[in-house]
């Protein structure tokens, strides 16, 4: 069955830098893109960032662009979040999700279980 695992999460002051990783398994990890999405406490789910199957495109939410960077290999079934210059506004849970297709798609089919990321002084 399909499995999403995300680590990496933690408690970092503002300005500091995350890298969040998802371990995925029972599927063909290189056939599908992938997506981070997070959801800020009493709020609604946010759309972070997509990654095509290859790794060749990338799209970033306007508030994390130039600050994050998703990436991928797919030789270790493994999705990174690179998050610099983090904000108090970026805490969150943060989930990786798979797409149905290996180009991006607005639906989004299995998720993880999510890592917590706290921005604060």
């Amino acid at each position: 069955q399909v499995q999403l695992v995300e680590s990496g999460g933690g408690l970092v002051q503002p300005g500091g830098s995350l890298r969040l990783s998802c371990a995925a398994s029972g599927f063909t990890f290189s056939t599908y893109a992938m997506s981070w999405v997070r959801q800020a406490p009493g709020k609604g789910l946010e759309w972070v960032s997509d990654i095509t199957s290859r790794g060749g495109t990338t799209y970033y939410a306007d508030s994390v662009k130039g600050r994050f960077t998703i990436s991928r290999d797919n030789a270790e079934n493994t999705l990174y979040l690179q998050m610099n210059s983090l904000k108090p506004e970026d805490t969150a849970v943060y989930y990786c999700a798979k797409a149905p297709t290996p180009y991006f798609s607005p639906l989004l089919d299995y998720w993880g279980q999510g890592t917590q990321v706290t921005v604060s002084s």
